[in-house]
């Protein structure tokens, strides 16, 4: 993930996502798209996700999703690296969509998050 880049992990038939993205399109904020399905986050791209989360794994963890409750695992007892490694062979296992720039972590669509990220990308970009 380049910081200072808007990186917007999303999924096209999903609902939360399309939402994001036609709000990011319409207040012209810049950002690269990454199919979370085709370009699965690596396994230091979602450590660097948790590092911005401030629920650790509750905050992107699809923990309502059917491949969630399929897994038949309680995630809280497993190592970390096993967490990752499951996220990676399953990336349904993520919520969706996910933005962030580096320093900051949207998850879901969150318009006030959006705008939040999107100001401070601008910023950035104005100083630089």
């Amino acid at each position: 993930m380049k910081v200072n880049n808007l990186t917007f992990f999303t999924y096209p038939s999903c609902t939360s996502c399309r939402k994001a993205k036609k709000w990011l399109t319409a207040h012209s904020v810049d950002f690269d798209e990454r199919h979370l399905f085709r370009e699965t986050p690596t396994h230091k791209e979602l450590i660097e996700l948790l590092t911005l989360t401030t629920d650790g794994l509750d905050e992107i963890l699809a923990t309502r999703s059917q491949t969630f409750k399929d897994l038949g695992k309680d995630v809280n007892d497993l190592p970390l690296s096993e967490v990752i490694k499951l996220i990676i062979d399953e990336p349904k296992l993520l919520r969706r969509p996910l933005l962030t720039d580096g320093k900051k972590l949207v998850v879901g669509y969150n318009p006030e998050g959006l705008q939040s990220l999107a100001n401070k990308n601008r910023a950035l970009k104005k100083s630089s």
